[in-house]
C-alpha cells in the first residue's frame, strides 16, 4: 500500500502519445508520474525503472508494495514485458512468444515463491530433439542419443569409455571444434554441435575461440528432460498476463512508447533510476559498442493440427538455414480450445546484431570484456542511477536469474537508499 504522502494514482498502462487533462497535463498530455511543464518533465515520482522486462518489472514491483514508492517505468515498445511478452496468433488462438521460447525453470526458492504470487504454473517439463541427416535424436546428448547415433546398446559404463576414448583425440585444444571434440569426441561434435554452431555464430567452428564453451553436459542415463531445475513450467494463463499483473499497482504507472533518452536529460540527476537498456547505449557508445547476437524469426500457420510432434526442434545440419522450429501448441496441451487443423510455428535464424537490432546473447570476445570493464568503471561514476538486467549487465540472464538479481537490487541498493539515505551508486553494475 502506498505511505504517507504517496500518491496512489491508479495504474495504468499508457501508450505514447496519449491525451490528458487536469493541473499536471503539459502540452503532450501526459500527467500522474511525471508532467510536461514549459517543455520540461516535472518530476513527482520517487523512481524511475527503464524497460519493463522481468527484471525491471521485479525492481518496480517490490519497490511499489514493499517501500510504499511511486513507479515510473518507460518502455520504448508497444508492450509490456520485454522479450518475454507472449500474445495469441490472431487466425489460431494460439500462445505465440513473439520473440522465441521462453522456459520457466528455477531452483532457488525464494524467486518460486515470487513468481507464484502472480501466476501458477502448470507441469510443462520441456524436452527438445534434433534432427541431423533426416533423423531423430533427444536433447542434450544423453544414453539415448548414443544409443540411437551409434545404432546399439550401451550401459552406462560403456557410454562412458565410449565417449573417453573419443575425446582423447585431441588434447590442448586450440579453438572450439578442438575444445568441444575434447569434451565428446569427433563423432558428437560432428553431429549435434558443428553445423549448429556455425549458423549460431556466422563462422567456422575451427576460427572460433575455445573459451566460449567450458562444457558440453552429457546424461548416462534415458533422463532427456532439458533442465534439471527442482521447479519447471508455464504460466497458466501466459506470460503476459503474469506481467500485467506484476505491474498492477496503484503506485506503478507504464508508459509505453516511450524511449528513456528524450527524456534523459528531464530524469538523471533529479530522480533516481533503474536502467535496463544496452549500456554501451546509456554512455553514447563511448568504448565502443559491445558485440551481441540477434535472431530473426518467421512466424507461420500450418494447416495441420500437429506440424511436428515436439515444441521445439534443433536443425544441426549446416546446410538448413535455420536453427531451429518452435511449434507452440505443445507448450500448453492442456488448452483444448486450440484448433484441431492449424498450427503456428517459428523458424529461428540466428545472425550478428548490428546497431538497431534487438540484441538477444552477448558474444564476449575479449575485447567485449574489456570494453566491459571500461563501461563499469563508467557506470560506478553514475551517481543515482543503477544498471541491471540482461542488456545492462552484457551477460545471458534466465527469466529465474534476472528476477533473483532485481530482488537482490532491492534489497542491497534501493532499500537501504530510501530507507536510511545511503547513497544509490551500483559500484558498477548490478549482477
Amino acid at each position: 500500500m502506498a505511505g504517507p504522502g504517496i500518491l496512489a494514482a491508479q495504474h495504468t498502462i499508457v501508450s505514447q502519445p496519449a491525451r490528458a487533462s487536469g493541473p499536471n497535463a503539459g502540452a503532450d498530455g501526459s500527467h500522474d508520474a511525471a508532467g510536461d511543464v514549459a517543455g520540461r518533465w516535472t518530476v513527482n515520482v520517487d523512481l524511475v525503472v527503464v524497460g519493463s522486462g522481468f527484471f525491471g518489472l521485479t525492481v518496480a514491483e517490490r519497490c511499489a508494495e514493499e517501500l510504499g514508492l511511486r513507479v515510473l517505468v518507460l518502455d520504448r515498445r508497444d508492450h509490456i514485458g520485454g522479450n518475454a511478452y507472449s500474445e495469441d496468433e490472431p487466425e489460431t488462438g494460439i500462445e505465440i512468444h513473439r520473440y522465441g521460447a521462453h522456459l520457466f525453470h528455477t531452483s532457488n526458492e525464494r524467486v518460486w515463491e515470487y513468481a507464484n504470487r502472480f501466476t501458477a504454473f502448470t507441469g510443462y517439463q520441456h524436452r527438445v530433439y534434433s534432427t541431423f541427416k533426416g533423423r531423430v535424436y533427444p536433447l542434450p546428448i544423453n544414453l539415448g542419443t548414443i544409443c540411437a547415433y551409434f545404432g546399439r546398446a550401451f550401459t552406462p559404463d560403456e557410454a562412458r569409455a565410449l565417449i573417453a576414448e573419443q575425446a582423447a583425440e585431441v588434447t590442448g585444444p586450440a579453438n572450439l571444434e578442438e575444445k568441444a571434440v575434447s569434451l565428446i569426441g569427433r563423432p558428437l561434435y560432428e553431429a549435434f554441435i558443428r553445423g549448429y554452431t556455425a549458423k549460431q555464430w556466422q563462422t567456422d567452428p575451427r576460427e572460433l575461440p575455445a573459451e566460449i564453451i567450458t562444457r558440453l553436459p552429457v546424461r548416462y542415463t534415458f533422463d532427456n528432460r532439458y533442465f534439471s531445475d527442482t521447479y519447471e513450467g508455464l504460466p497458466v494463463d501466459g506470460y503476459t498476463a503474469w506481467l500485467e499483473r506484476m505491474a498492477d499497482h496503484p503506485n506503478i504507472e507504464v508508459r509505453l512508447n516511450t524511449d528513456f533518452f528524450d527524456l534523459r536529460d528531464d530524469l538523471v540527476g533529479r530522480v533516481p533510476v533503474v536502467y535496463t537498456g544496452p549500456l554501451d547505449r546509456y554512455f553514447g557508445f563511448a568504448e565502443g559498442e559491445l558485440g551481441w547476437r540477434t535472431l530473426d524469426f518467421v512466424t507461420e500457420v500450418r494447416p495441420t493440427g500437429d506440424f511436428q510432434g515436439t515444441p521445439v526442434m534443433n536443425y544441426a545440419d549446416e546446410d538448413v538455414p535455420y536453427t531451429r522450429i518452435h511449434e507452440f501448441r505443445h507448450f500448453h496441451p492442456e488448452r483444448r480450445h486450440y484448433p484441431d487443423d492449424r498450427t503456428v510455428i517459428m523458424r529461428e535464424f540466428s545472425r550478428f546484431a548490428e546497431r538497431g537490432d534487438e540484441p538477444y546473447y552477448p558474444i564476449n570476445t575479449a575485447e567485449d570484456r574489456a570494453r566491459l570493464l571500461r563501461y563499469r568503471e563508467m557506470a560506478g561514476r553514475e551517481d543515482g542511477v543503477l544498471f541491471g538486467g540482461r542488456l545492462g549487465t552484457y551477460q545471458y540472464l534466465d527469466m529465474h536469474m534476472a528476477i533473483a538479481s532485481a530482488l537482490g537490487m532491492v534489497g542491497n541498493r534501493l532499500r537501504p537508499h530510501f530507507t536510511r539515505g545511503e547513497r544509490l551508486i551500483s559500484g558498477g553494475v548490478d549482477r
